[in-house]
């Protein structure tokens, strides 16, 4: 067993560590109680196909082997008026809960498979019930299973969901035999540590610029169909919906001619449906970034999301290629002057008071790529990431306030699309429309990027 790690001594804790600027931030949604985002339903669910035999006595071992390596997944936060702090905790075994799939036909498997995934997401888990990640093995046959990993989301991020399941097939390939050997990672308290004492590296540059690109802006938050004070009961529902691959070929081109990403491309056209939606050309669109621009934490399990509000002015945009072109000129400086947003609203204080308002509310906008690969070994083991999901469901992880769009290209080359709200604010058929609306506007976009948009 042949492992690379940062030494952990399973007895050691650390307590009073000062919270990360993102925990800060997710503190501000903090209401005390079940439906926020120290709530048991805001989680992260990923699940992988696995071919070859599963020993789930190994299989939980190495998951306690994640456990001691990762610190997030054994932290606290505490949350005492005026006193909010992380405290780690010695490790402590995590919970694998098996499940007999056995009578299910081959042909349904897949189904069955995204079936189970949207039964554990509709679960509830307590930040309180170390450690905060737990998985699901669900047993088709003797070579056939599908793994299910839960994790709350102030522990990880979506980027580290990957990371805990390399880590796993790691651990799991070590313990049955096979060389084995993960990157050394540092722990999570120790950026925060760094990101305190630097400020977030949060120098007078990148404060100028977010101070002027957002001056007299607003976050664009769309009409709900309920008001916040009708007290509807809240959970969050996700619509998923996919878009084919033959657009994706077009979303591809048009980026690579204006130098653009893919989510360049898919945010200029969301941008022109929220001008169509709103009529609002100078819009301002919250989407995230991954909060990892220090190499040093590429392998560090933690909340390192970053919210950043992209301002796009669309005023003078005659064609959809004047959009993207607006778009990526947006992001680029961006992306060159990402610092964490709590640093952000102390430059911009109105920026968020839209979102505010009773029948209003923030719909943020994200296409995920992952760091690592899809199909990943593990000794005797295959594992292949889930990715393709077309099922929605009433009810998911949260999302502490609004609606967010989560985009990927998956292997295929289809666009899978994700788009989860709020049930106390929107319903179901806006949202579906507003997925709807966001495909008839890429399709005609992407394959007329040069003649004139219409903006009604």
């Amino acid at each position: 067993m042949t492992i690379s790690t940062v030494p952990a001594a399973p007895g050691d804790v650390a307590d009073r560590i000062p919270l990360s600027f993102n925990q800060e931030f997710l503190c501000n949604f903090d209401r005390g109680d079940g439906e926020g985002p120290f709530g048991p339903k805001y989680n992260i669910v990923c699940g992988w196909r696995l071919a070859g035999p599963v020993d789930a006595g190994t299989l939980r071992a190495a998951l306690d082997d994640v456990v001691v390596r990762h610190e997030a997944l054994r932290t606290l936060i505490v949350r005492d008026p005026g006193d909010r702090y992380q405290k780690v905790l010695p490790p402590s075994p995590a919970t694998l809960q098996v499940r007999d799939l056995s009578g299910t036909a081959p042909g349904e498997r897949e189904l069955r498979a995204e079936e189970l995934l949207v039964e554990v997401e509709s679960g509830e888990y307590g930040i309180d019930e170390l450690p905060l990640v737990r998985a699901v093995l669900g047993r088709f046959d003797e070579r056939d299973a599908v793994l299910i990993l839960v994790a709350h989301h102030t522990a990880v991020d979506e980027w580290s969901m990957r990371l805990v399941m390399r880590d796993l097939a790691g651990f799991y390939a070590a313990r049955t035999g096979y060389p084995a050997e993960l990157p050394p990672a540092l722990q999570y308290r120790e950026y925060a540590a760094w990101e305190q004492a630097a400020g977030g590296g949060a120098g007078e540059r990148p404060r100028a610029y977010w101070r002027d690109k957002l001056a007299g802006a607003g976050i664009l938050a769309l009409p709900t169909d309920h008001p916040r004070s009708a007290g509807l009961p809240k959970s969050t529902a996700w619509h998923r919906f996919w878009i084919p691959a033959e657009l994706t070929t077009e979303v591809l081109r048009i980026g690579r001619g204006l130098r653009g990403s893919p989510f360049m491309v898919l945010l200029a056209a969301y941008a022109t449906l929220l001008r169509r939606m709103t009529g609002i050309t100078d819009v301002v669109v919250p989407t995230f970034t991954s909060g990892r621009g220090r190499p040093e934490f590429q392998d560090t399990v933690g909340s390192f999301f970053n919210f950043v509000p992209l301002r796009i002015d669309l005023t003078g945009c005659v064609t959809f290629r004047d959009v993207v072109a607006r778009t990526r000129r947006t992001c680029v400086e961006a992306y060159s002057n990402d610092i964490p947003f709590a640093v952000v609203i102390g430059e911009a204080p109105e920026l968020m008071l839209p979102s505010m308002a009773d029948d209003r509310a923030a719909c943020a906008f994200q296409v995920f790529r992952s760091p690592l690969a899809t199909e990943e070994r593990a000794g005797d083991l295959r594992y292949t990431e889930i990715r393709r999901r077309l099922m929605s469901q009433p009810v998911g992880g949260d999302i502490p306030d609004g609606a967010m769009w989560h985009l990927e290209i998956d292997a295929s080359g289809d666009i899978v699309g994700t788009l989860g709200y709020n049930t106390n604010l929107f319903d179901e058929a806006t949202i579906a429309g507003m997925a709807a609306g966001f495909h008839r506007v890429l399709g005609r976009a992407v394959t007329a990027p040069d003649e004139p948009l219409e903006w009604a």
